[in-house]
Formats: C-alpha cells, structure tokens, sequence
C-alpha cells in the first residue's frame, strides 16, 4: 500500500474544539495541512500548509508535537498516511483559502461521520 507523508497541526477555540477543513471535491473532515516540499521539515511543513489553507501564521516555536501516526488515506483509496502531527495555540481564522472549501469547529469527544480516518481513529482519541 502506497504511504502519503503530511504534517498536520491541531488547533483548539476556547471551547476546546479543534479547527477541522475539507477540501474542495471531498467529503471528510480533517485536519489543516499536507505534504512536504523537498528537504522541507515536518514543522515547516504544518506553518507552510496552515498559511496556504487558513491564510494564518503559525509560530513555528510554538507548534508542540502530537505524534507520529499512519491510517488509511481519507481521499485517495488504496493509499495510507503518515502523519506528523503539532498542536498550536489558538489562532483567529475568518476563512478557507487554497483548496479548502468548508472549515469547521468541532468537539474531538463527540461522534462525527465524516472525520478522516486519521483523525477519528488516532489522533482524536488522544486528546485530552
């Protein structure tokens, strides 16, 4: 099965409920980020995506590793990702940018349909 590397980052409002997107022509929440660019790092990767996707700057200093994780792709059968993924402080997004169509807040305790795998299966579950 082919591996899809992301870098991915976890945002929370102050209502605890983390920053999710969906992306133009899917159907699965997830959340902001995406693939490296060459020789680019897991860190530079989440600050670069989170620009692109939210139209926010992250604090690269202030971005606190997660974990490392692998679950099925959410769009692209057949495929797995490998993920690094960061939290970050809260930040004031107002819109989607780039291929981003929908952003919403959601409650990571609270069963969601249409979470990425990724989130519903590894990550959500180890946040507290």
């Amino acid at each position: 099965m082919t591996e899809i590397t992301v870098s991915a980052v976890v945002i929370r409002n102050s209502a605890n409920q983390v920053l999710t997107v969906r992306k133009r022509g899917t159907q699965s929440l997830m959340l902001p980020g995406g693939k490296p660019e060459n020789g680019e790092s897991a860190a530079a990767t989440a600050t670069r995506e989170a620009a692109e996707e939210l139209g926010v700057e992250l604090d690269t200093n202030q971005l606190e590793l997660i974990g490392k994780f692998t679950a099925p792709a959410a769009n692209e059968r057949g495929h797995r990702v490998r993920a690094t993924v960061f939290a970050h402080p809260y930040v004031e997004v107002s819109a989607p940018a780039a291929e981003i169509e929908h952003l919403e807040w959601v409650d990571p305790t609270t069963e969601i349909p249409n979470l990425a795998p990724l989130l519903r299966n590894e990550i959500f579950p180890r946040l507290n």
